[in-house]
């Protein structure tokens, strides 16, 4: 038997609510991340360089962004004659057609052409966390078990489990339980949300649990989906044990950019055997002037600092005047910040003015002691006035004053 031909579907469809306001105006996969890319790299990189060469992007909400930045596969090699990126949307017309209603939904709604396109195995991926991982590894350990799916899991802290589907394991690799977003775990063990599925039994289960064409009870894949299959006992888990964060919510994107700027970063985004693959336009080198103090930062193309950076991630483009602060902060593209602010512990969207002599966030301390309620996130094109102060917690779109 030769190789297994495998189909990518990566979910990108879901609203983003969560991240609001960074979220009003472009689908969630699209949010820049580490200056220079988007969360949706990660999943199309990985998929290039495990050699999948067949990616369908599954989308619904704000799709214009999302559209330009796929720009027909080119930076991931994917614009082929035959096979390579294909973008999937909610359509009218047919048996499918409506809304998706979740991400298990919206492969239910594509199941004609999934089956037209008879893949022996569906790789399903989230567009919205930050890792590196060659899929085929994945695929090897699906086919060696026999498995209708295979779930790619790692340990996150106890306090954040409740935020994914979490399993219990036997010692042997099977998923015994399975529980979405659980009040009280069943262990500190998470799906990440990438799955290798049997293509067959997928869409036969998807079958089996739309009924008699009820596809509203299918909705996100921990609602019947997975614990269908778990009920089976045909899945196995796929341990990863590398850098992997869910960034959706503000202080897990927040938080993952600080992780970038570690002594030695989990997630290194400059290793030349797996580069993080992008559609970027050309600007000109970033320039510091001899009054800009820049320490433990990244630092995008374009960007202009005359004043003090520290602990910061800066988009292209960005701004930051003299006698300005910008501390434990990550500002997207052509973000400003007038003379003498001080930024600290802000994610500011593109666009976004801080005034001159304007207070936002608090002062600096360690970044690691910063939580949700200590970040200021403002919505792009938002203002900050002159001298105005905009306290730790405080969440500004583009709509307000």
């Amino acid at each position: 038997m030769g190789d297994p031909s495998i189909l990518a579907l990566i979910m990108a469809g879901g609203a983003g609510t969560r991240m609001a306001p960074l979220t009003d105006h472009r689908a969630k996969p699209v949010l820049p991340y580490a200056g220079v890319y988007r969360l949706v790299d990660f999943p199309l990189s990985n998929c290039a360089h495990s050699g999948i060469g067949d990616v369908w992007v599954l989308q619904q909400f704000q799709p214009h962004a999302l559209g330009q930045h796929l720009a027909g596969g080119r930076p991931w090699d994917l614009d082929r004659t035959r096979g390579g990126l294909e973008v999937l949307f909610p359509h009218q017309g047919d048996e499918e057609s409506g809304w998706h209603q979740g991400n298990a939904d919206a492969i239910y709604r594509n199941r004609s052409v999934i089956r037209q396109f008879d893949p022996d195995i569906v790789v399903v991926l989230s567009a919205d966390h930050v890792y590196k991982l060659d899929y085929r590894e994945v695929v090897a350990t699906h086919l060696q078990r026999d498995a209708e799916l295979t779930m790619v899991t790692t340990v996150v802290a106890s306090d954040e489990v409740g935020r994914f589907g979490n399993v219990e394991v036997d010692h042997d690799g099977r998923v015994r339980e399975f529980r979405y977003k659980p009040d009280e775990p069943l262990s500190d063990v998470v799906s990440t949300e990438v799955f290798v599925f049997d293509a067959g039994r997928l869409l036969d289960a998807l079958d089996e649990l739309a009924g008699d064409g009820d596809d509203a009870a299918l909705e996100d894949f921990g609602d019947q989906l997975l614990p269908f299959f778990v009920r089976r006992q045909r899945v196995w888990e796929h341990r990863f044990h590398a850098y992997w964060r869910d960034v959706g919510t503000h202080e897990s994107y927040w938080r993952s950019h600080m992780d970038l700027l570690e002594a030695e970063p989990s997630l290194r985004l400059d290793d030349p055997s797996w580069p993080i693959l992008t559609t970027a336009g050309t600007r000109p080198p970033a320039r510091l002037y001899d009054t800009a103090s820049v320490d433990n930062s990244l630092v995008s193309p374009g960007c202009i600092v005359r004043g003090q950076v520290r602990r910061s991630v800066l988009g292209p483009g960005v701004v930051v005047e003299e006698g300005a602060e910008v501390h434990d902060s990550v500002l997207l593209h052509e973000a400003v910040v007038g003379s003498g602010a001080l930024v600290a512990g802000v994610v500011a969207d593109m666009g976004v003015r801080i005034g001159p002599r304007a207070s936002v966030g608090s002062r600096p301390e360690p970044a690691p002691g910063r939580g949700d309620d200590d970040l200021v996130i403002l919505g792009e094109g938002a203002e900050v006035p002159a001298g105005a102060e905009v306290g730790p917690g405080s969440r500004k779109s583009t709509s307000e004053d």
